[in-house]
């Protein structure tokens, strides 16, 4: 696994976040890094994933990166499903196309590019995933691909979202915060590291408070919602249609 050190040196200007050939690279450790307890939360959402995939349907990983859940969901449910992983770079599909494969990846998959932004197709989905996704997603297009992801969904098919998240009142954001980048201190990461890349994730990252979260969900139809993890400014939320 490659070490993350892509805001390691002071940059002159610093561009906007994109998920490009040096992020593929280093994504892996990234997240490690910078999400709290990910291994675990990979952990619930494959055995939450298990519960809820029926044979002959389709797991849906929208922004599936390298493939990490893909990976830990072939060994809760196999082959039984066919898994779609969709992402809008070519970079961290090809990653995720070289993990499956080294890893022998035991289920049919199918590798998608595409622009959540512009709209996906969905269908006969008994899990859709979104992992630290929808936070990249402009808010304009964000109702239209949930309301999308459910209509392909079936009855009583889950979606799985993790989100980072604001603090509902100004107080605790301020408190989120501070605990999270003392976090990725702990982590190996550097003064400069942090503020560089908060830097380049202002303009892309969009991240909205939980309780807006589960109601953009309960809104375009999901009939129960609720949080399996919450972590200072992240959390994960489970929606059954």
């Amino acid at each position: 696994m490659e070490k993350d050190e892509i805001f390691d040196e002071e940059l002159d200007a610093v561009e906007d976040f994109n998920f490009g050939e040096k992020v593929a690279a280093v994504f892996d450790d990234m997240l490690n890094r910078s999400v709290p307890f990910y291994q675990e939360i990979q952990r619930m959402i494959a055995e939450m994933s298990a519960d809820f995939a029926t044979d002959g349907t389709h797991i849906y990983d929208l922004g599936c990166s390298t493939g990490t859940t893909f990976l830990n969901l072939d060994q809760h449910i196999g082959n039984r499903v066919k898994y779609f992983g969709i992402d809008n770079s070519e970079d961290m599909l090809e990653k995720c196309r070289k993990n499956l494969s080294d890893k022998k990846f035991s289920g049919e998959y199918e590798l998608i590019c595409s622009d959540l932004n512009k709209g996906i197709h969905i269908e006969n989905a008994s899990v859709v995933l979104m992992v630290l996704t929808l936070q990249f997603i402009r808010p304009l297009y964000r109702e239209k691909l949930i309301k999308s992801i459910y209509h392909g969904m079936n009855e009583n098919g889950c979606l799985i979202v993790v989100e980072k998240v604001i603090g509902e009142d100004s107080l605790f954001n301020r408190l989120f915060i501070k605990y999270y980048y003392d976090m990725k201190k702990r982590n190996g990461y550097s003064e400069l590291e942090i503020s560089q890349k908060r830097e380049a994730l202002e303009n892309v990252l969009i991240p909205y408070k939980l309780l807006e979260n589960r109601e953009l969900l309960l809104s375009q139809g999901f009939r129960y919602c609720d949080v399996f993890f919450k972590w200072y400014n992240f959390c994960g939320i489970v929606a059954v249609k």
